[in-house]
């Protein structure tokens, strides 16, 4: 088994298709546009190739989470709960906005702010699929969400913690 999967980008791709005449395997040429992992081999020909820089090349076992200390962890929350201070204040600002520029610009620092907190809670050590937190997160779930314990119960049989 590879080491690694290529992983296409939608956003990046800009359908120029050099990935689809290098691909050994033909894992590439799928009708959703995505990289068919079971035909994918890793050898990176596709990202190689690809002149948007839409592929990339991800590893099929994720390296083990790395220890924090308290006091990081600590910090991070602290700037984490300010950006969601930060958020609170900036939708009071956009509902109070005056034209739709102004409301539009408001809106796009919501998103940045929310963005950082995912990068610091990812950062901390929460949110990462194979960590023990969100292991521990779902199995909560289960238990307060009864009708989605199948699904709850899918995920949690995917993804291996690793810590």
């Amino acid at each position: 088994m590879a080491k690694f999967h290529a992983y296409r980008d939608l956003k990046l791709c800009s359908k120029d298709c050099l990935c689809l005449f290098v691909c050994p395997t033909g894992a590439s040429d799928t009708e959703t546009g995505q990289i068919d992992f079971s035909k994918c081999i890793g050898c990176g020909a596709c990202a190689n190739a690809c002149p948007s820089h839409a592929i990339t090349l991800i590893p099929n076992k994720m390296p083990k989470q790395q220890e924090k200390q308290e006091e990081v962890v600590k910090v991070l929350f602290k700037v984490a709960n300010i950006k969601i201070d930060t958020i609170n204040k900036l939708r009071g600002m956009m509902i109070a906005a005056s034209n739709e520029e102004e409301k539009k610009f408001y809106k796009s620092l919501i998103h940045a702010n929310k963005v950082i907190i995912e990068d610091l809670m990812r950062e901390a050590g929460y949110m990462l699929p194979e960590s023990k937190n969100t292991h521990d997160l779902l199995e909560e779930l289960k238990e307060t969400t009864k009708e989605k314990e199948e699904t709850i119960d899918k995920l949690l049989n995917k993804l291996e913690v690793n810590e």
